[in-house]
């Protein structure tokens, strides 16, 4: 029986390493989420009384979040509480922070991605015929990237990576 719970215990840990994390933002459909393939879902929507709430979906259930007045209950406390506190600077702060940069390098370059979708007007037409040979070259060769004269601006992203390249982001060198 010990066995078999291990087992099992083994599985759903590479299941979670190996599952896609995927990150999807659209103006044009007004979407954006954060999505752990087959666990949890986290959507950003709109609401009638606050700026925003976090759908988040999980196996069975969802569950809403109001991160804006969680934001402006801390900063009330804070002021209260509020000392100035000065920090010496020295070069350990700045190696750190190239540290840092490092980390957050490989770990940006651990993203696939699979959609990156931009469509632009500068509401001047003689600007936007200035961008189109650009965009003619960066949508024949990186990503789809076009000018139009229609007043409307446009971003689809579509990320994709898996937590054991998150982790390898942070542990290798």
């Amino acid at each position: 029986m010990l066995w078999i719970t291990l087992g099992l215990l083994a599985l759903i840990v590479l299941y979670v390493l190996f599952v896609p994390l995927i990150l999807y933002i659209d103006t044009d459909e007004r979407r954006a989420y954060l999505q752990i393939k087959g666990l949890a879902k986290a959507s950003i929507e709109a609401h009638e009384t606050e700026l925003i709430r976090i759908r988040l979906d999980t196996l069975f259930t969802h569950f809403y979040f109001y991160p804006i007045r969680k934001i402006f209950e801390s900063k009330e406390g804070e002021k209260t509480k509020a000392k100035d506190k000065k920090r010496n600077r020295s070069k350990k702060d700045t190696s750190d922070w190239m540290r840092y940069g490092k980390i957050g390098r490989r770990l940006l370059q651990s993203f696939q991605v699979r959609k990156f979708r931009v469509a632009i007007d500068t509401g001047d037409c003689i600007q936007n015929a200035r961008l189109f040979p650009v965009a003619a070259f960066v949508d024949r060769y990186l990503f789809d990237f076009q000018v139009n004269y229609q007043d409307r601006n446009y971003l689809g992203v579509h990320l994709a990576n898996r937590p054991v390249n998150i982790l390898k982001a942070f542990i290798n060198p």
